[in-house]
């Protein structure tokens, strides 16, 4: 079971803008909790299962190293990700954090827990899903990326091991590390970055690029949850980038002529002529293939399911692969260090990181 929303989790300023509460979380350390499981895993760091002693709510806590975030200057890209992150709390397809603090050597973003597995997971398993299925998670999906790209936030880094299932089955977006926040409808970025299956075209020619690169990958996931492969995959990768710049997109038989039509539009070569180019979500939102979604309903998550995970309570962990869950957990990972000796470059470099609700104690 995910835990209950925390109240008051931002306010607003009189002048609109959100605020982000105190950016100091002197109370909370490492020793709070009892980390049970390694769930997943990242370039930085882990994702664990943890029990917060004071009251035993479960919350999946991901710890990342300071010294290698450092010595591969991402630091901007951890403090997008924790603004991201504040922000999402309001959105019902968006992973939350509740609260955020940091040791001398490590990052912790305590965050909501959600354990129906990844999306990847169930793909591998099931090889593929029929299309009500995949309408369902595309139109959760989509809502999420609309409400990213209306805070001016594109989020660069959809796959399906980003989009997770909760108890009930709905779909949870997580991992913001390549958010790019500030992006105004007509703005474009040039940054290189992604996952190489899923890459945009104009990401590839290293060409300024705009919020219709996640409408890219939006049509990417659809056409793997379809048809079992991303559009334009091979094991070659330079093969792979050759596919995605020059190879007519090929779609398998059996499938809708409003499918089709969706991928079509989804993975236009061209930026400019992409479905979403123009009115962004709304597009989406409008497209035949949705027709039979409530939108209002799917958002207030009225509309059932397609798939139940079926788990029997947070400690179930069925849907976490067993590569991660047999992993032992290092004892530095519940360890409070003692703060005299932190390194003041470290700490300097994640200021304003830790955050704490106001209504929350420790």
């Amino acid at each position: 079971m995910d835990p209950p929303a925390s109240p008051n989790l931002q306010t607003s300023t009189p002048n609109g803008n959100i605020n982000l509460g105190p950016s100091a979380n002197p109370n909370a350390r490492p020793t709070d909790f009892d980390f049970l499981k390694v769930i997943g895993k990242g370039n930085y760091g882990k994702v664990l299962l943890a029990k917060r002693k004071s009251d035993g709510k479960f919350y999946a806590v991901k710890v990342l190293q300071k010294k290698s975030i450092l010595k591969k200057k991402e630091q901007n890209h951890i403090m997008a990700e924790r603004n991201v992150l504040l922000k999402n709390v309001t959105h019902p397809f968006l992973v939350g954090l509740r609260y955020s603090f940091q040791t001398s050597e490590k990052l912790y973003f305590v965050l909501d827990y959600v354990n129906g597995g990844e999306l990847f997971f169930h793909l591998q398993r099931e090889h593929c899903f029929l299309e009500p299925r995949a309408r369902f998670y595309a139109a959760e999906v989509a809502s999420a990326i609309g409400y990213l790209h209306s805070l001016n936030i594109i989020y660069r880094d959809l796959k399906p091991e980003n989009i997770l299932l909760d108890c009930q089955g709905h779909v949870v977006l997580t991992d913001f590390g390549l958010c790019k926040e500030g992006m105004e409808p007509e703005e474009t970025t040039s940054t290189f970055c992604g996952t190489p299956e899923y890459l945009a075209p104009e990401v590839l020619r290293k060409q300024p690029y705009d919020r219709t690169v996640d409408w890219w990958c939006l049509g990417a996931v659809l056409y793997e949850m379809l048809c079992g492969l991303p559009p334009f995959y091979s094991r070659d990768v330079s093969e792979m980038y050759e596919n995605i710049l020059h190879k007519p997109l090929q779609i398998q038989g059996g499938k809708t002529v409003a499918a089709c039509d969706l991928l079509h539009g989804l993975l236009h070569k061209d930026q400019k002529k992409r479905l979403g180019a123009k009115a962004d979500f709304l597009e989406i939102k409008n497209h035949v293939f949705f027709s039979p979604i409530n939108w209002d309903d799917l958002y207030h998550k009225r509309l059932t399911p397609p798939f139940n995970p079926n788990v029997v309570g947070p400690a179930d962990l069925r849907h976490f692969d067993p590569e991660f869950t047999k992993e032992a957990i290092s004892s530095s990972i519940g360890h409070t260090p003692d703060l005299t000796a932190s390194s003041c470059g470290a700490s300097s470099a994640f200021l304003g990181f830790s955050y704490a609700p106001g209504d929350e104690n420790f």
